[in-house]
């Protein structure tokens, strides 16, 4: 730069500082600047101050509105309206129940030692799925301990019981020294869970004019099986009265309830093949009692419970209760002594008896040698044919002499071929098989003394916990329906599927039915439709029926069908129809005894005839 620039930068810079120290504020200005600015201060933290004391004030009395409402909504335990929710958890070796601070109650159930379907862990009801909880007037408030914050009187989460019983206790306080508490209590190789409620200075507060308290128990149950129609006709409420009669809701309506006035002993909201189970020390009142299906894909159905617990309302006062949570195997139910076992549909009367007696006797012993299921089935099969084959020999060699029978019947229906001479015709055949000395009913009795056999196996396979996701061949669970093609669509009456073990059994069925008509000949062709049912309608409607069922039942009857064609062709292989017939001839040639019922009919029929000519002269 030029000395004329510097000049002017240099004189510029000091015009600068002039200018600035010409133009500072004064001493006093500068004291009065700082007092207009303490001022503002002031005036914004006074501000300020009010502010928070109107929130404060706005936040006391919004806490105040609070304690009124929750005092007003739930009386003596309004302090516990509400509070952090805590989860402890009880197990042993079978099971892991987790209990929640908010009501005090289970929050869900996991069975160790199984697995869902699909391969999760297998948990009966879970989350805020699950409502249980007392109800009762508490200071003229309705409480429902199911809203309430119970206090956990220990600071461990996981409590396990190992070589004896723990016990832990949730804590509802009252104000005082006035509590609820639930004690429960687990013990090592058990499904059974101890619960006790006991009521601590609460006589004057708990309105008791009824002489009960009532529990209110609300579950979804959830999807633990492969067939979800198949689980949800097994899944259902059942329950035990004071006297020992068992019920249980009706497996087929989507909703139901019942109102039960009588003393209960139990409730079980029952799974397929699970059940929990809620036990009274002493009894319940009475129950109100509520299934619903839910079509939602993951759970099977709703079921509620409304039940009435003894309350005296003393000063100190206990309920005694306990939980059973575990498999319906049938054995393992029995070990309680609760009756526990009658939740396993085994059917009624005889058919129970075979079931319980027999049947399972027989596989429980087949299993302790053999592990596969399918050939369980097959030795269980060949072992019943066994038992029953003299009957189906003797029903065989019925039909052998009615076959053989066959050409004097066609000469008598030859001799009435009218219509009007039916009645003739029937009493003339009905006379030879009385000449000859064959029962035209000796076919049917003995399959009328199998019948209960099949029925008690079809009772046995689809409520059979063994079978539970038990594979064998294509089959990879024979407590559900086996599938070797799944379809786009449904088909009405039939599925989505196509079930192989179901497919061969109906063509068994129709093969062993068309050995049946064909060793009848024609002998009963004046019920050309009966043989038409039993040779096409029944392997048709079992086809139908049978495609969702049990993949072990559908199995056992295809055994059982083979099993006897096998046995039709050896009879035929050792009994002659001439010689049967020869003897049915020696039979004809001998006087015809009448036994004491068919004489006392002909003597009636005589006294009837002789009464009506004396009224005739």
């Amino acid at each position: 730069m030029d000395r004329n620039t510097v000049i002017g930068l240099v004189l510029i810079f000091l015009i600068m500082i002039g200018f600035g120290y010409l133009t500072q504020p004064s001493k006093e200005e500068r004291e009065a600047y700082q007092r207009k600015a303490d001022s503002i201060a002031r005036v914004q933290e006074e501000e300020h101050q009010k502010r928070l004391a109107e929130e404060q004030a706005k936040a006391l009395l919004s806490d105040s509105a609070r304690k009124q409402e929750a005092i007003a909504q739930f009386g003596l335990f309004s302090d516990a309206a509400s509070g952090s929710n805590k989860f402890i958890t009880l197990e042993n070796d079978l099971m892991r129940v987790t209990l929640t601070a908010k009501g005090g109650r289970i929050y869900s159930v996991e069975l160790k030692k199984y697995k869902t379907y699909s391969g999760e862990p297998l948990v009966l009801f879970t989350g805020d799925e699950n409502t249980f909880g007392l109800q009762f007037w508490g200071d003229n408030v309705a409480v429902k301990t199911n809203d309430l914050f119970f206090t956990p009187q220990t600071t461990d989460s996981i409590i396990t019981a190992t070589t004896d019983s723990v016990s832990v206790t949730m804590r509802l306080a009252a104000g005082g020294n006035a509590y609820i508490d639930y004690i429960y209590t687990i013990k090592p190789g058990s499904y059974m869970l101890g619960f006790d409620i006991k009521f601590t200075g609460l006589e004057k507060n708990i309105g008791n004019r009824l002489g009960y308290i009532d529990l209110i128990w609300d579950s979804k149950l959830l999807r633990l099986e492969k067939g979800l129609e198949n689980e949800r006709n097994y899944t259902t409420i059942a329950y035990q009265f004071f006297t020992g009669d068992y019920e249980e809701f009706s497996s087929g309506s989507k909703e139901d309830s019942k109102e039960l006035n009588n003393k209960i002993k139990w409730v079980d909201f029952k799974h397929q093949f699970f059940s929990s189970i809620i036990v009274a020390n002493d009894h319940f009142v009475n129950a109100d009692l509520k299934a619903v299906n839910i079509d939602d894909g993951k759970h099977v159905k709703q079921f509620s419970a409304r039940l009435a617990l003894p309350f005296q309302n003393k000063e100190s006062e206990s309920i005694g209760l306990k939980f059973f949570f575990g498999p319906n195997h049938y054995k393992t139910l029995k070990s309680y002594n609760s009756g526990f076992e009658k939740v396993v549909p085994l059917g009624r009367n005889i058919i129970r008896w075979i079931n319980k007696y027999v049947v399972i006797n027989v596989f429980d012993f087949l299993n302790r040698y053999i592990s596969n299921y399918g050939l369980i089935i097959l030795l269980l099969t060949i072992f019943i044919k066994i038992i029953i084959s003299p009957l189906t020999y003797k029903s065989y060699l019925s039909s052998a002499k009615m076959r053989v029978l066959k050409p004097q019947v066609d000469e008598i229906n030859a001799k009435y071929p009218k219509q009007e001479d039916a009645l003739k015709k029937q009493q003339a055949v009905m006379a030879l098989y009385k000449k000859v000395g064959v029962n035209p009913m000796g076919g049917c009795i003995p399959i009328l003394i199998q019948f209960p056999i099949l029925i008690a196996m079809f009772r046995f396979f689809p409520a059979s916990f063994e079978l539970r996701q038990q594979s064998f061949l294509w089959a990879d669970d024979l407590s559900s329906y086996d599938s070797i093609l799944h379809l786009p669509f449904s088909i009405p009456w039939y599925g989505d599927h196509v079930s192989l073990f179901t497919l061969l059994m109906a063509v068994s069925l129709f093969i062993t039915s068309k050995m049946n008509t064909d060793q009848m000949g024609d002998t009963n062709a004046q019920m050309p439709g009966m043989k038409f049912m039993m040779t096409w309608m029944m392997p048709i409607m079992l086809l139908l029926w049978f495609n969702n069922y049990s993949a072990g039942l559908s199995y056992y009857y295809l055994l059982s069908n083979v099993i006897t064609i096998g046995q039709t062709y050896l009879f035929r292989r050792f009994v002659d129809d001439k010689a049967i017939l020869a003897k049915l001839h020696e039979n004809a040639k001998k006087p015809v005894t009448k036994s004491k019922w068919q004489q006392k009919l002909e003597d009636m029929a005589k006294q009837q005839e002789q009464l009506r000519k004396k009224k005739g002269k």
